[in-house]
């Protein structure tokens, strides 16, 4: 096995015990992007000098004084629109052509305290404003959309090309690619994770979360991530995990969706997650059926959130140099222009009455388990997709479906993989909780994960 193929986990063992140095390790990682970068599209920027600098410094330093912890010498890649001092901040955007940042990130901060070593930056969906990603191909069939908007990152973890990495999630930007390239992907509790020097979507429903190959990578990457930082508005104050307890799910209480989560969703993706959820159950989880409130409000207030605050963000760069913008992030900037004061107030008291919603739903059960998307990969350049019931929907609204309803609540979301439909392309299953409840969605998913075989495994066709 070559070193590019340990998941975090594996290789912060190897580490550990002097088995795999950092810089080998890093090595190997830096040849896998080259030998498959050219195919797939993942990363902007990579910088293999200071990164073999940052290796061969971790190395003397665990030389010196032992680990520092499980991230200490482990190649990780960050999305493009999270800041780290001295490389550039595109955005995958014209508009931010030349901009290097003179800081690190609250993230990127932490990661660098925990030794973790920077291969680069990976490409988003331009300013994270789509869940396609057109500069990445998907990991298992480069003729399919990685997703978005943290495509990138997805893909370079699906690939071999980092061992982790981070990306943000405003509508599923996180787990949509992370489920249609087979890796985990965590958005935690809106506010646990730090979004200081991150170049925003939508303030209030952007979180900051990692990709990984399997759960207990995921484990490892929050408890160094998560944490208050004052110069965060939105950051809470709150318990941060640091426990993950295994074990069977006995006494679990796993809530299944009677509506919405399985409507207009792909058959095969509809076996694949029911049959993991009844693996939960084989585990020892009792299955409840639950109702999903307002689910008839949910893409409208998402929308109605997402678009005005982003168009606010954009408003100067908008004006002074709109034609720097794709064709398809530029007629959402210029529509949120046209929303009203009325409209985007009505949107945030619905977000409120769907949080109470939400947390009334969730005191009946521990996890909610759900499809992370309502179909696999689709075909580059492919618009729409029409369901058994007659109806056409655009594939951007179709992927977000699912994941709205965590950002607009703030509730932890978890996607990992659950099985393959017949193109063998990945199947996400979606596992939700409480607000700080990260632990729990992160215990489910890795019961389920250590109950099947040829979790972590890289992506085929990437080979």
């Amino acid at each position: 096995m070559h070193p590019f193929e340990l998941s975090l986990t594996e290789a912060a063992r190897a580490v550990r015990a002097r088995e795999l140095s950092p810089v080998e390790l890093t090595e190997s990682v830096l040849a896998r992007v080259a030998a498959v970068e050219g195919r797939l599209g993942a990363y902007v920027t990579v910088a293999a000098d200071t990164a073999l600098a940052a290796a061969v410094r971790a190395e003397r330093e665990i030389s010196e004084s032992g680990q520092r912890g499980p991230l200490h010498g482990i190649p990780m890649a960050l999305k493009d629109l999270i800041d780290a001092e001295g490389l550039p901040t595109t955005a995958s955007s014209h508009v931010r052509a030349g901009h290097v940042a003179e800081r690190d990130s609250g993230v990127a901060e932490r990661l660098r305290a925990a030794g973790a070593v920077l291969l680069g930056k990976t490409h988003t969906h331009e300013f994270a404003y789509g869940l396609i990603t057109p500069q990445t191909n998907n990991a298992w069939d480069h003729g399919r959309v990685a997703g978005g908007s943290s495509g990138g990152s997805a893909v370079a973890v699906a690939a071999g090309g980092a061992t982790f990495a981070m990306g943000t999630d405003t509508g599923g930007s996180v787990r949509v690619p992370a489920a249609l390239n087979g890796v985990v992907g965590l958005k935690p509790t809106y506010g646990l994770v730090p979004r200081t020097g991150v170049t925003s979507l939508s303030w209030s429903l952007d979180h900051v979360g990692p990709l990984t190959r399997t759960v207990r990578d995921a484990e490892l990457v929050l408890s160094a991530t998560a944490g208050h930082d004052p110069r965060d508005p939105a950051s809470v104050p709150g318990p941060v995990p640091d426990r993950f307890p295994g074990g069977d799910l006995r006494g679990l209480r796993v809530g299944v969706p009677r509506n919405y989560y399985f409507d207009r969703v792909a058959p095969e993706v509809e076996e694949s997650v029911r049959g993991a959820i009844e693996r939960l159950a084989e585990l020892g989880a009792e299955l409840v059926d639950v109702e999903i409130p307002m689910a008839r409000h949910i893409q409208a207030v998402q929308w109605g959130l997402m678009v005005p605050e982003a168009t606010a963000y954009h408003e100067r760069s908008l004006r002074a140099t709109p034609d720097l913008y794709a064709a398809d992030v530029r007629v959402l900037l210029e529509a949120g222009a046209l929303t009203s004061a009325g409209d985007y107030l009505r949107a945030q008291r619905a977000r409120t009455m769907m949080r109470e919603a939400w947390a009334r739903m969730l005191d009946g059960v521990d996890v909610l388990a759900a499809p992370t998307v309502p179909m696999t990969a689709a075909e580059a350049g492919r618009e729409t997709v029409e369901w058994a019931d007659g109806t056409t929907e655009s594939v951007s609204d179709a992927y977000v479906r699912l994941c709205a309803p965590a950002n607009i609540t703030g509730v932890p979301a978890l996607t990992l993989p659950v099985g393959h439909d017949r193109a063998g392309l990945p199947i996400g299953m979606q596992l939700m909780a409480r607000p700080f409840c990260d632990a729990a969605v992160l215990r489910v998913g890795r019961a389920y994960e250590e109950s099947v075989t040829g979790a972590g495994r890289l992506a085929p066709l990437a080979a």
